[in-house]
């Protein structure tokens, strides 16, 4: 079972960016614990950031083919207006799970619409790194349904 973990713009910035929403816990580490969580379960995670969204558009597109087994994605403010982003996820056939560190609906009013919700398998949300966590089980879970 191959996993993709997918972070969007500014991600790179956990740890140092508004710690009150996003904790102290670097991207790096999250990745480690991704990982780690992957491997317990049978899976390998490979985790990929970027701040540009042809390049996370151009990630999505090689998943369709290098045998990604399911996508985990936290997007970040691209959750809320990125077509391209939703129509490149679109073209995959495998489970997606959409997670975020933060509770987006207890935010700004911008942030409760997420363009992916109707094609993504499920939304995890408010529970810092362990939104990611969760979403590696809810993908493995989905992936040893099939």
């Amino acid at each position: 079972m191959k996993l993709l973990v997918l972070h969007g713009l500014n991600l790179n910035m956990f740890g140092k960016r508004d710690p009150a929403q996003y904790g102290t816990t670097t991207l790096a580490e999250i990745d480690a614990a991704v990982e780690k969580l992957a491997a317990e379960l049978g899976a390998t995670a490979q985790c990929f950031q970027t701040n540009f969204e042809g390049a996370m558009v151009e990630r999505i597109h090689q998943a369709h083919s290098d045998g990604t087994g399911a996508v985990i994605i936290n997007a970040g403010a691209w959750t809320h207006y990125s077509y391209g982003i939703r129509d490149a996820l679109a073209i995959l056939s495998c489970p997606i799970v959409e997670v975020h560190m933060s509770n987006v609906h207890a935010r700004e009013e911008f942030r409760h619409t997420s363009v992916f919700s109707p094609i993504v398998r499920g939304q995890i949300c408010g529970f810092g790194i362990d939104s990611y966590l969760l979403g590696v089980r809810a993908a493995v879970s989905a992936l040893q349904a099939k």
